[in-house]
């Protein structure tokens, strides 16, 4: 039998809080200022600052003040000075027709050509140069320029991965059961436990080896979901020279995620 003092409990109890975000403008010791993000969520449990492609974060727990966090915040603005300037690439490519001349894949920059069309997409050239074409209405917005090349982007990859792919699925247990393109902070790709892949979209930016040393790497947590000894063993049977492309992501990752950002995130 229901409890008569249940509706009573429903009615007394707590709302659930949700996070609440703010952005600051913050002066680093040389006298720069930059946005941050004030991020107050409900799971954390400590102050924590953090950097990556797309800026610094300040995460604050319910529990902590503002002047907490502002001093916190000022306790460490040698070291956010210090992480910004990592990831602060000032030869980002950006879409404007006419003036942006060319665009990476795979390893290389590409030539591009601008041309007015009734509908917005990039495609290689037709002539086997090698050349890429951006078409585009005279009126075409940021948006719709950033759309068209992720769509390309992610056509590339798919083309990637459905050339390698064949090769590995011979000796696996099963295929992976689809596989996803995201923009990722952090991974290069991932493995659900219903078999459905993840990679990070600028892979089609890396050079083609270290692509490929991804998509080997996912496939074989198909065989180990872990990092042990017997996945490595698995990762180096089907791609001996896995180390080399990881020594390449930690010198090239971090340009290779802002570049994508900066070519087809949300616009600032």
């Amino acid at each position: 039998m229901p409890s008569p003092l249940r509706p009573l409990a429903r009615l007394f109890a707590p709302t659930p809080r949700t996070v609440e975000r703010e952005v600051l403008d913050v002066e680093l010791p040389d006298g720069r200022r930059v946005a941050l993000q004030r991020v107050r969520d409900p799971r954390a449990r400590r102050l924590k600052l953090s950097v990556d492609e797309r800026g610094a974060r300040l995460t604050v727990p319910m529990r902590a003040s503002v002047a907490a966090a502002d001093r916190f915040l000022a306790e460490h603005r040698d070291w956010l000075a210090a992480q910004l300037a990592r990831y602060t690439l000032d030869d980002m490519p950006a879409l404007a027709p006419g003036a942006t001349l060319e665009l990476p894949l795979r390893g290389a920059m590409h030539a591009l050509r601008w041309q007015a069309g009734r509908f917005t997409r990039l495609d290689h050239a037709d002539d086997g140069s090698g050349d890429l074409v951006f078409t585009h209405p005279a009126r075409a917005g940021e948006a719709a320029m950033r759309r068209a090349v992720r769509d390309f982007y992610e056509a590339q990859a798919r083309s990637d991965v459905g050339r390698w792919l064949p090769r590995y699925l011979p000796s696996l247990p099963r295929p992976p059961r689809r596989t996803l393109f995201k923009m990722m902070s952090s991974q290069w790709g991932s493995l659900a436990p219903d078999g459905s892949m993840a990679l990070d979209l600028s892979l089609v930016l890396a050079r083609p080896g270290a692509f490929e040393y991804v998509l080997v790497h996912e496939l074989c947590h198909l065989i180990h979901a872990d990092h042990s000894r017997a996945f490595w063993r698995e990762v180096e049977a089907r791609y001996p020279h896995w180390r080399e492309e990881r020594e390449y992501f930690h010198a090239e990752g971090r340009r290779l995620k802002a570049t994508l950002r900066a070519l087809c995130g949300k616009p600032a």
